[in-house]
């Protein structure tokens, strides 16, 4: 069973995280008892230092459970979205064959075979579901649920496989994180992204940036992100990544914007269902989807554009 190397990078930067984490936690805690009011970071604080544990644990053994880890997350993921999207009573036994995907989907990423991990959800498994909603033979809103069920595949299932593949990225490609240190890397700025922004648009927000879809963010906030996501990439790449100064740059600033977009995109889907979260699974955060809509579009992008830069080709069984 192949093993994860956990580099001595990546153990200080989980370290520092961790200290980072309880000592904001701490200052809220100062700040509640001035009468401040930050009891919604502290509630976002505690959930984030829940979340780091989850994800230490899940990522800390051997490449097979961590698989697995991304795959229970993929699961809940799936889940959420159908339990808020409307789906047609006959498409009870499709949505059978969509939560077959995911194991099918994580175990082809496990044995290597990323050729078929890019083809099986985008063409087999929406080809499947397509004859299998044929079969059903109810036509009503036949074009509607096909779209909905696949839109739940591509994000909870498809986007976030991204994760998994990047932990089968050989060691060799990045002696300094290994993969564990670009999973780490892409979670980092991901987050901070969404951090950053919240904090610029509470700070200096004036401008609604697009108020219709999420009418809490802001030119300053996104622009504030932006900025605060590319110094952050330029700082933490070195340790965890190969990529170069001018690599880290552009990374930094594509996946923050990419973050963003991941973010309004599941805002208008909540906000087209009238729902606030996709669930309360996690306090202060809501759940899977909410805490990771932005991954949905930042982990293939930071996957391809690793992949390209280094000419990674990832074969089944290599």
């Amino acid at each position: 069973m192949e093993h994860l190397i956990i580099t001595h990078n990546v153990k200080l930067f989980t370290v520092g995280l961790y200290i980072f984490l309880f000592a904001l936690m701490g200052l809220f805690k100062v700040m509640q008892f001035m009468k401040k009011d930050v009891e919604n970071w502290l509630i976002r604080t505690r959930s984030f230092i829940f979340i780091a544990l989850i994800f230490t644990v899940g990522l800390s053994t051997n490449v097979l459970c961590a698989i697995l880890f991304i795959t229970l997350l993929s699961y809940l993921a799936l889940k959420e979205f159908f339990s808020f999207m409307p789906t047609r009573t006959t498409d009870r036994r499709v949505l059978l064959w969509a939560y077959c995907a995911i194991p099918i989907q994580f175990y082809i990423i496990y044995i290597h075979w990323a050729t078929l991990f890019y083809l099986f959800i985008p063409l087999y498994v929406f080809l499947l579901i397509s004859m299998r909603m044929v079969m059903v033979s109810n036509t009503e809103g036949f074009l509607k649920s096909l779209a909905t069920i696949q839109y739940g595949l591509m994000t909870s299932v498809y986007a976030l496989g991204y994760l998994a593949l990047i932990l089968i990225i050989p060691f060799k490609y990045n002696p300094v994180g290994g993969s564990v240190g670009l999973l780490l890397f892409i979670l980092l700025v991901t987050v901070s992204n969404d951090f950053m922004q919240m904090a610029c648009g509470k700070a200096f927000g004036k401008h609604k940036i697009i108020p219709k879809v999420s009418p809490n963010k802001t030119w300053e906030g996104f622009i504030g992100g932006v900025i605060g996501s590319t110094l952050l990439t330029i700082l933490i790449a070195p340790y965890l990544t190969p990529l170069t100064l001018t690599q880290s740059a552009f990374a930094g600033f594509v996946l923050a914007i990419a973050g963003f977009f991941g973010d309004v995109t599941m805002s208008a889907v909540k906000r087209d269902m009238g729902i606030k979260d996709t669930s309360s699974l996690i306090p202060g955060h809501g759940g899977v989807l909410d805490r990771f809509d932005s991954l949905i579009f930042t982990a293939p992008l930071f996957f391809h554009f690793f992949a390209y830069i280094n000419t990674i080709v990832i074969t089944k069984g290599g």
